[in-house]
């Protein structure tokens, strides 16, 4: 390995040089002449040195690495300076289209879920959400939390490999809906039973309600059919009896 370019981690593209490779008695030739050139003492050693020097570089014989998809070195199997061997495994690299986040979803949620259903991963360490598809639920579910893998395909690559994360799958789009702040929504962990609690007329009133989908921190209200423009509460809610006087913050 006469010259190593890249390092794990680093990001390639196809055709990129990522390693030099020269044949061992090359290599041994360049060696020979350069300690010659090293050595001489007279002028005329050093004329002799010099032109074994440049037969050596002339008569070269290297192969340049080159990466064969863009992506990702993931790791390498030999140093600068190595001798390496015949079919010798030299850089391991991960094409950028082969990057893949599994989800764990909740088996209830699993009959919602569609290959090539749009999504984002927020990855720890990554400054920003990465957008990818849905491929499909793999075959590997999970007794204990009542959950199963589903395989999403990125569409760039990650900073690094083997990272946690939170993925958001877009299930579907619903237009013209009333939605509430998600914090306006109360629920009731042993009866499920969700409400909302309304400013109107200075004081606080309860109204159970049913939600659909949610987004961005927001929640769609299927049931009752609340205004457009009623005011919820979202801060301080929890306790606050029924007919509780309220001041609305502006």
């Amino acid at each position: 390995m006469h010259e190593l370019r890249v390092t794990d981690g680093d990001s390639v593209k196809k055709g990129q040089v990522v390693a030099v490779l020269i044949a061992q008695e090359s290599e041994s030739a360049l060696t020979g002449a350069r300690a010659l050139l090293r050595a001489a003492t007279t002028p005329q050693q050093r004329s002799d040195a010099a032109r074994a020097l440049e037969i050596a570089q002339g008569s070269l014989v290297q192969a340049n690495l080159r990466a064969p998809e863009t992506g990702v070195i993931v790791s390498h199997g030999a140093d600068e300076g190595a001798l390496v061997a015949e079919a010798q495994d030299l850089l391991s690299l991960a094409a950028s289209d082969s990057f893949v986040f599994v989800a764990n979803i909740v088996q209830t949620d699993l009959p919602r879920i569609r290959a090539g259903e749009a999504a984002q991963v927020a990855l720890s360490a990554h400054p920003a959400p990465i957008r990818g598809s849905v491929h499909g639920v793999l075959p590997a579910a999970s007794p204990s939390d009542l959950t199963e893998p589903v395989r999403i395909d990125l569409q760039s690559a990650p900073q690094a490999l083997g990272l946690f994360g939170t993925a958001t799958i877009t299930v579907g789009e619903r237009r013209n809906v009333l939605v509430v702040p998600q914090a306006a929504i109360l629920r009731d962990d042993v009866s499920g039973i969700q409400r909302v609690a309304i400013a109107e007329n200075g004081k606080a009133h309860w109204e159970t309600v049913r939600s659909g989908a949610s987004a961005d921190g927001q929640v769609e209200v299927v049931e009752p059919a609340l205004s457009e423009g009623t005011q919820v509460i979202t801060d301080g809610q929890v306790g606050l009896p029924d007919g509780a006087p309220v001041q609305v913050g502006r």
